[in-house]
């Protein structure tokens, strides 16, 4: 949880937050099918519905209030990996620190599994 003080008060957001603000901004990049997580059971990497899509970025919170987040997704077939990576990071670095006033000083995208349709 990271703490903000103002005039006004002080202000708590969660890493649940960040987590949900991450996860709908990497999976509205074109090309990004959805979160994975590896199965403890065959070892496979699975896709994630909406609502775990938690289960896929982890948020770790850094001693000057920084967060650095890691993303495991599940990619379209055929889609440049490169470019992807950086419209991903270019994305949620935007957007969580638009929305949370937090600097994301690293953002590390897994590229767990290629799905064809």
């Amino acid at each position: 949880m990271i703490r903000r003080q103002n005039e006004l008060g002080e202000i708590a957001v969660s890493s649940n937050v960040y987590t949900h603000i991450a996860g709908n901004a990497a999976t509205n990049c074109f090309g990004v099918k959805g979160m994975a997580i590896r199965s403890v059971s065959d070892g496979l990497f699975h896709l994630l519905r909406r609502e775990s899509m938690a289960k896929g970025i982890l948020v770790r919170k850094n001693e000057d209030d920084s967060i650095s987040i890691d993303l495991h997704i599940v990619i379209d077939y055929g889609v440049n990996m490169q470019a992807l990576g950086s419209s991903i990071i270019s994305e949620v670095r935007y957007v969580v620190s638009q929305q949370t006033e937090t600097l994301v000083r690293d953002l590390n995208v897994f590229v767990d599994s290629i799905m064809t349709d």
